[in-house]
């Protein structure tokens, strides 16, 4: 008998033995007295939206008794017509009889729902598992709260192909291409219901999309927005109804999980982006920013905004012109903020704060270069650069984890024009790396004055992302006047144009 003869009856022996002990059942037991005990009385599942899965939660059934025992029926009160799904140790249903459990043992019980809000009279959808019934019957509580939403997804042709998004040709002249759909024009989302996006939503040419006050927008897995040549985005929230662009993952262990969802890409071309008080939270990108070279007006217009928890960057720009005011930014993968490949770049009272830590950090907090770079064909890594306009940052907060947090990346051959007033900046050179690099000489008025080097920012809470300072900030106080007048209330809406602290927020007393 060769080896794989041997093999695949031994392979078949084991499948015999399992089966059979599987299905024998060589114990004695009790019917159940209804003295069951649960890990939990009542489960809840998180907020879903309308047909799509909920996580699964689980519990376990306890048998505390001296005998092993069998319960007659485990059963959703609704039935058949239940939302809800049950598997028990591996059998899935909505109906169980005669389930076993050992003395002194347990069994585990999953659940999991999918609800039509059009088939529920009340939002708040429950039910009940039933143990066995009349003097013996016990119950678990199911409670989840259901949303309606508007559903937008790529269609399928006649031939069952995904509609897709063309973002240029690659270097053998294919079509580089993305899961996606463009809208219909100009078009307006209001906050009646959330909108739950599948793949990614183009803007198209020469069409306007306006995201109202307190809309809701939650990606899915390789999703967001794409904005193309000559359309434009603009966010209108208001301080008490922010917009806020997140997951579809609504459970609380996905709260602040990074890199849920891809990114807000306002491509080469677009024009008048605004965002206005919103909240960008769990994605790979916050915002990409691509530009054509020169372009004199911004292509993003960003204020009262907050950007959090992403895996790569908060804002890549690439040779972009980007004007930010009381804009927050924390816990990056990378940097961020990453102003790259030149550009023009202008932040009045903003916070940069990275604390990232779930992996390694490679770039600092703010980065700013003027080029790129690419490999030629016979591998050697060839640069090119591009004028760095402008990069003028005032009365904002460059803090994190690392020592250094503010990378100034210069290549000959192109402009390189950069500005720091009042700011507080974590630059601390233990190894003197960078003493004698005259990007960085502090004390050249050209370029840096009235900075904070190494300060004290007092941080309420940088892991839940509380950016506020507290009142023995070494901040407070220390803004320039001028850039406060510009920007006269903070993203709280609290008036600073006496005492300014530097960045987004003015202090709390409060810690």
């Amino acid at each position: 008998m060769n080896c794989l003869k041997r093999r695949f009856i031994f392979s078949l022996s084991l499948l015999f033995v399992f089966f059979y002990t599987a299905c024998r059942k060589d114990f004695s037991t009790v019917l159940s007295s209804g003295k069951l005990t649960f890990s939990k009385d009542t489960i809840f599942l998180d907020t879903i939206f309308t047909n799509i899965g909920s996580s699964t939660r689980q519990f376990k059934v306890y048998n505390k008794s001296n005998q092993a025992i069998t319960i007659s029926k485990i059963a959703l009160e609704r039935g058949a017509t239940s939302f809800y799904r049950l598997n028990i140790d591996g059998v899935a249903g909505q109906d169980f009889q005669n389930i076993d459990i050992l003395a002194h043992d347990s069994i585990f019980v999953f659940v999991e729902a999918t609800i039509d809000f059009n088939a529920v009279t009340n939002p708040l959808y429950t039910d009940k598992i039933l143990f066995d019934s009349g003097n013996n019957a016990q119950a678990v509580n199911l409670v989840t709260l259901v949303q309606d939403a508007h559903f937008l997804f790529p269609s399928r042709d006649a031939n069952g192909i995904k509609e897709t998004i063309t973002l240029g040709i690659d270097e053998k002249g294919a079509p580089i291409q993305v899961n996606g759909f463009f809208l219909n024009g100009n078009t307006t989302f209001t906050d009646d219901k959330p909108y739950v996006i599948y793949g990614y939503l183009g803007v198209p040419e020469n069409a306007t999309l306006t995201i109202n006050q307190g809309v809701q927008l939650h990606f899915h897995e390789n999703s967001g927005i794409i904005v193309s040549k000559n359309a434009s985005l603009k966010v209108t929230g208001s301080l008490n109804n922010k917009v806020v662009f997140q997951s579809d993952r609504l459970e609380p262990s996905f709260k602040n999980t990074a890199g849920q969802w891809g990114t807000i890409w306002l491509r080469a071309g677009s024009k008048d982006n605004d965002i206005t008080n919103a909240q960008i939270k769990n994605s790979i990108i916050g915002i990409l920013v691509d530009s054509i070279s020169g372009n004199t007006s911004p292509t993003l217009t960003i204020k009262n905004t907050e950007i959090y928890n992403t895996t790569n960057f908060g804002i890549l720009g690439r040779e972009t012109n980007i004007e930010g005011e009381n804009v927050v930014i924390a816990n990056n993968g990378q940097s961020s903020l990453a102003c790259t490949i030149g550009g023009t770049y202008k932040f009045t009272h903003c916070t940069f704060a990275n604390f990232y830590t779930s992996g390694f950090r490679q770039f600092p907090t703010l980065l700013i270069n003027n080029f790129f770079s690419f490999r030629e064909a016979n591998g050697a890594e060839t640069f090119q650069t591009r004028d760095l306009n402008q990069a003028l940052f005032i009365n904002c907060m460059i803090d994190g984890n690392q020592n250094i947090e503010m990378v100034l990346d210069k290549k000959d051959g192109s402009a390189f024009n950069y500005q720091f007033e009042s700011n507080l900046i974590k630059f601390n050179d233990l190894n003197k790396t960078f003493i004698s690099n005259p990007l960085y000489d502090f004390n050249n008025t050209t370029f840096f004055n009235q900075n904070i080097l190494n300060g004290e920012a007092k941080f309420k809470d940088v892991v839940t992302n509380q950016l506020i300072i507290g009142k023995d900030a070494d901040v407070i106080n220390k803004a320039n006047a001028n850039g406060a007048l510009q920007v006269p209330f903070d993203i709280l809406g609290i008036d600073r144009t006496q005492n300014p602290d530097i960045g987004a927020y003015q202090h709390s007393n409060d810690f």
